[in-house]
């Protein structure tokens, strides 16, 4: 759990907010929680890979689209 407490008493609403929200942010607190909000089935390394080759060529294929204009 993140704590944030005021500093000094002079510390306005605003900044501690601010914080608050940077600690937040900084924890992965918030990305973590979306992740886990949907199951996602376990994939193998194998189709990992294959993955990620298709997407580097379908990026490489984009690129080499716009170079000669054609997007």
């Amino acid at each position: 759990m993140i704590e944030v407490t005021r500093k000094d008493g002079k510390e306005s609403a605003e900044s501690l907010i601010r914080r608050f929200n940077r600690r937040v942010q900084q924890s992965g607190l918030v990305l973590t929680v979306k992740q886990g909000q949907y199951f996602e089935k376990p994939v193998s390394k194998r189709e990992r890979r294959q993955k990620a080759i298709v997407r580097t060529q379908r990026k490489a294929m984009k690129l080499k689209k716009i170079k000669l204009g054609q997007r």
